[in-house]
């Protein structure tokens, strides 16, 4: 969405919020072209951006991110390192693809 808009900044939160089943809030950042950028930077951009949007100023219960986990690079880190996360679960499974 950020690529069709031009940039992030052309952006508003609306564009990207969905407010699903039981006001379930859904946002998905996505990443970059594969071979292109680093991922990670995207989980930067993409909180950054939530955080200048206002996506957290309403009273919420509980914010999840999903990322990979498969790639060594600190963006992936970066919820941990400034304090946006209060918990840390990693989810593993047995399958080889995931």
């Amino acid at each position: 969405m950020a690529a069709e808009a031009g940039t992030v900044e052309d952006l508003e939160l609306e564009d990207v919020l969905k407010v699903g089943y039981g006001g379930v809030k859904c946002v998905e950042s996505g990443g970059p072209e594969p071979g292109v950028g680093c991922a990670g930077r995207g989980v930067i951009t993409a909180i950054n951006f939530l955080e200048e949007e206002g996506a957290y100023e309403d009273d919420l219960d509980f914010v999840f991110y999903d990322v990979l986990g498969d790639v060594v690079c600190g963006g992936f880190a970066m919820p941990i390192r400034e304090n946006k996360a209060q918990e840390i679960y990693i989810v593993c499974s047995g399958e080889m693809m995931a």
